[in-house]
């Protein structure tokens, strides 16, 4: 049978003491069938100079003094990367020819991945029309879209998507609608919607401007009407909206007020007394096809008349001015359409209409998409797209 020999070394002249444990138990210990040299039990490993080998030796491992990139390819999902300059480590969760997606285990972020685009619309809340006794009309939300070179608000050309990769938080915000203006006042101006994340620079719509009453109407995404001659309406923000419209000069009343800003144009021309107190209609919206079906936003709200012409909404959801002589009431812009609400007329009875809430729509490849979202967005698919719309704010993660 095998036999345990110790072995002396010639010239030292230590003694080398095997020490016992304190057991009242049997103990066995096995010694492998190999050659080699037993590691101090406060080394540093330095010794172990197989295991790096053994572990590149593996068929799903990689050890390099680099990181992997996309055109890495690996044989299946996975396999381990492993960066023995940084500490890094990566596992292959994606695996398609140059275009492969590497995350990073070690909790260091830096994840590797292909960028692809996200298109968006932002859509900033709609205006509230002006507060009795005459009004004009809210402005629409500020209006940006990437989606297939459809423009953006204001005569503004289509922007550039979003490059992303994996892993990247955006936030979500998006703009709450304003108020109906009280007594002689403006109306409240629309919430901005916004984007933004890490690498990004921020999109920002503003929100659309409150329609003056006995002031001049609030600039905005698309800008407030107004209700006198004597003042001026609110400006539009470049590439978001217009400005609301004027009042014919010298008309001097305020029975006939303008409508408020649209994403494609300029509220129209309050008429006053001068011109049978026709009021002017809200500025149109902007139709956009990147939920699938055409959609029009972001209409400005109508003037006031007194027994005139009632201004009309712009399409695009914005509501209508009140009217004073039959009464008619003036309207809410159409939820979530970031459009202006209508003035009010002469009676406390006749309020403004309020503005609606904005939205914020994303749009990428379904094979990109993460189903990492908070906020509760409506998701959707058109085609080999997958569309994550927000009327709250929320967020995504790529």
């Amino acid at each position: 049978m095998s036999k345990v020999k110790i072995t002396g070394h010639a010239s030292g002249t230590g003694i080398l003491t095997v020490t016992a444990p304190n057991t009242s138990t049997d103990r066995t210990i096995t010694l492998p069938d190999a050659t080699g040299t037993l590691l101090n039990s406060d080394g540093d490993g330095s010794s172990l100079t197989g295991i790096s080998s053994a572990i590149s030796s593996l068929t799903d491992t990689t050890v390099s003094a680099s990181n992997p990139t996309v055109s890495t390819n690996p044989s299946a999902t996975g396999h381990l990367w492993v960066n023995k300059t940084t500490g890094d480590s990566y596992i292959a969760t994606d695996v398609s020819a140059g275009a492969n997606v590497w995350i990073n285990i070690g909790g260091r972020g830096g994840n590797i991945s292909p960028a692809y685009n996200i298109d968006y619309l932002v859509l900033a809340g709609g205006g509230g029309g002006g507060g009795f006794y005459y009004g004009g009309g809210g402005g629409a939300g500020g209006y940006r879209n990437s989606y297939n070179s459809e423009t953006s608000g204001g005569g503004g050309s289509s922007e550039t998507a979003i490059s992303t990769a994996v892993g990247v938080v955006y936030s979500i915000q998006v703009g709450a609608g304003g108020g109906a203006g009280s007594p002689d006042s403006l109306g409240v101006s629309g919430g901005d919607s916004v984007i933004s994340g890490t690498g990004l620079t921020t999109i920002t719509s503003v929100g659309g401007g409150g329609g003056g009453s006995t002031q001049d109407g609030a600039d905005g995404g698309s800008g407030g009407g107004i209700a006198n001659d004597t003042d001026s309406p609110g400006s539009g923000t470049t590439n978001q909206g217009y400005a609301g419209g004027t009042i014919a000069s010298g008309s001097g009343s305020t029975t006939g007020g303008s409508g408020g800003g649209g994403a494609s144009a300029a509220g129209v021309v309050g008429l006053g007394s001068g011109g049978s107190h026709a009021a002017g209609a809200g500025g149109a919206g902007i139709a956009s096809s990147i939920t699938g079906a055409a959609i029009t936003r972001a209409g400005g709200g109508g003037g006031n008349s007194y027994h005139g012409t009632q201004g009309v909404g712009g399409s695009g959801g914005g509501g209508s001015g009140a009217k004073g002589s039959p009464a008619v009431q003036a309207t809410n812009a159409t939820a979530n359409l970031g459009a202006g609400g209508g003035g009010a007329c002469h009676a406390a009875t006749m309020v403004a209409g309020t503005g609606s809430g904005g939205t914020v729509i994303l749009r990428m490849p379904t094979a990109n998409y993460s189903g990492n979202t908070s906020g509760n967005p409506t998701v959707s698919t058109d085609g080999s797209d997958t569309i994550v719309l927000f009327n709250a704010s929320g967020s995504y993660i790529s």
